[in-house]
């Protein structure tokens, strides 16, 4: 007479084929992908207007500056790091930008070379912050989240003072209207913002996948004393990554003062809880050694379709960061049972 399998067998293996199927969906690429799908029909008869042509384009536009301070974030989270400093970066480029080429006493002000001397300025502050970053990580050996704490610090109080010695007002107006072509101006329909920050994330995304310095950065981030012993360079590997961080905060600042026509020392201030909640909700790990440029911009597009449908629901500001807080917690969470996914196998 057969005998009947146990019952704690059959439980036993069904536990696992689910713990499987869970592992599967939470190392997937297009997790985050899948979940916007998912968030967005799910929000749908409460908010038809999310996929409204008007929305979808104010998520667009939201989208890029955004996207471009995470693309930074990315390279420096997956060598297991940190970068605070980005909206003192944002900032500081924003008022040193717009002091060159303003017209009221600027000092490129109503001159040819007045917007790309202030690209040029503006991208050098970012180059210049991310060196201090760098540096004081590797040199002095210290953690990136001191030191960029202590640069974000900072620098959010040099953009306050710089503002003090070119303008009689709390930020620095009357800049040129050429400037304002990158936020309002498009070729074949694609605006310009669209197209820098897609060139940029093609060009991060190369960076990572297909160069030696892409090895690098990950291998430092999976495994310093390895990759040192490899013969890696981890400094100049660390240094990299967060003068990239620099320099992709500057572009960002480059287009939120083309937007808001002004250079203020709180452009961008508010961003950092999104810049580091989309880079870590779309699956780069917080563990470093792992993450991808596609992944930041599902985090980046999760973020704000949360962000986007709760004010078209008429959601309070505080319940809209309640709200974005959990999730990125959340996100943090996966991140977790990612990596403890990972080590078991």
């Amino acid at each position: 007479m057969a005998m009947a399998p146990p019952t704690e067998s059959v439980g036993t293996s069904r536990e696992r084929s689910a713990a499987l199927r869970l592992g599967r969906l939470l190392l997937s690429e297009y997790f985050v992908l899948v979940l916007c799908v998912v968030y967005v029909a799910a929000i749908y008869p409460f908010v038809p207007e999310i996929v409204s042509r008007e929305v979808a384009g104010n998520i667009l536009s939201d989208m890029m500056p955004l996207l471009v301070v995470a693309i930074g974030q990315t390279f420096v989270l997956i060598i297991a790091g940190i970068d605070l400093s980005v909206t003192a970066i944002i900032s500081m480029s924003a008022v040193v930008g717009a002091s060159v080429m303003t017209g009221t006493n600027g000092y490129l002000g109503n001159s040819a070379f007045a917007v790309p001397g202030a690209i040029i300025a503006m991208l050098a502050v970012g180059f210049m912050v991310g060196a201090i970053n760098g540096l004081g990580v590797v040199k002095l050996n210290m953690p990136s989240f001191i030191v960029t704490l202590a640069t974000r610090m900072f620098f959010a109080g040099a953009a306050i003072w710089y503002v003090t010695f070119h303008s009689t007002s709390s930020s620095i107006a009357n800049l040129p209207q050429g400037f304002s072509v990158f936020a309002t101006g498009s070729i074949a329909g694609i605006p310009y913002t669209v197209i820098v920050a897609g060139l940029i994330g093609v060009g991060a995304h190369l960076l990572l996948s297909r160069t030696r310095f892409g090895r690098w950065v990950y291998a430092v981030g999976a495994n310093p004393n390895a990759a040192r012993i490899s013969g890696i360079p981890v400094g100049r590997t660390i240094i990299l990554t967060f003068l990239i961080s620099g320099l992709c905060a500057s572009v960002a600042s480059t287009m939120y003062v083309s937007r808001m026509q002004t250079g203020s020392p709180i452009t961008g201030e508010n961003i950092l809880l999104d810049v580091i909640g989309a880079v870590v909700i779309g699956g780069t790990s917080l563990f470093g050694g792992k993450g991808k440029i596609i992944w930041t911009v599902f985090g980046v597009l999760f973020l704000l379709l949360i962000d986007t449908s709760m004010k078209l629901l008429g959601a309070s500001l505080f319940a809209i960061y309640m709200i974005k807080g959990s999730v990125i917690l959340a996100a943090a969470v996966v991140d977790t049972l990612r990596h403890r996914l990972l080590v078991k196998r």
